[in-house]
């Protein structure tokens, strides 16, 4: 099976909340690669990177990136794919809001799908649902994925109105 997920960070200190991106991608068995591609310190790596993933194959990319964020802007700005970008909150960050807006505040034309600030396991299942849009076994693992979850929340909800009712009942 070909890989259809890019995920890249800026540095490998990134790894921590981009992890939660492969391991949602491995839950629904969507071959992805992962990599370091900086903006700043390796442009022509991020040129080649970005221009050559659609002829790779790929069918989304997640970048995640910290501080000035420009990762994921910069890789939006030389590829069709849908890209996916994670605001890292990093050492140098003002407590992350500098790579949310850097992030989120793309020109006119220069589109990047923004999470939450470290929501890499967000950006895999919004990739996953990208790629499940036109391929009915991931549409299919993602929805038993939300059925899941909420059948978490309503035995939890069960459980919690047990408790509460039955501390009435004393």
């Amino acid at each position: 099976m070909n890989i259809q997920v890019g995920i890249i960070m800026g540095s490998d200190s990134d790894l921590p909340v981009m992890q939660p991106a492969a391991d949602i991608l491995k839950e629904f068995n969507i071959p992805f690669e992962l990599t370091i591609v900086s903006a700043h310190r390796t442009p022509q790596r991020l040129m080649d990177y970005a221009s050559g993933a659609a002829s790779r194959g790929l069918k989304v990319i997640i970048a995640g990136a910290g501080g000035a964020a420009h990762l994921p802007g910069m890789v939006a700005s030389v590829t069709t794919l849908p890209v996916i970008g994670v605001p890292v909150k990093s050492s140098n960050s003002i407590d992350g809001w500098d790579s949310v807006l850097s992030i989120l505040q793309m020109p006119s034309g220069v589109p990047v799908a923004t999470v939450a600030l470290n929501g890499g396991k967000n950006a895999g299942i919004l990739a996953a649902q990208i790629i499940g849009s036109s391929d009915a076994t991931v549409a299919q693992a993602i929805q038993t994925y939300k059925t899941n979850l909420q059948n978490e929340v309503l035995a939890k909800a069960e459980k919690l109105q047990v408790s509460f009712t039955n501390g009435f009942d004393k």
